[in-house]
């Protein structure tokens, strides 16, 4: 629904299982892209983004520039 991704649901899911997890749902800033890269050093193995990016409410490569300096 675009409303910023459920940091604590993830996090919960990436300390109780043993597999990939994959943000999916809510992403809709660069700022939620942000806020989902401490769980990246937990185990969070990506984010799926498609809504914000085909609206053109992220730009992909400021997500990424702005991602590998965090």
């Amino acid at each position: 629904m675009m409303s910023g991704p459920n940091i604590e649901a993830l996090n919960s899911m990436i300390c109780a299982v043993s597999i990939p997890v994959i943000a999916s749902g809510g992403i809709s800033t660069k700022q939620d892209v942000l806020n989902l890269m401490p769980l990246s050093r937990k185990g969070l193995s990506g984010a799926i983004i498609g809504k914000a990016l085909y609206t053109g409410a992220i730009d992909l490569a400021e997500v990424i520039a702005c991602s590998q300096n965090a």
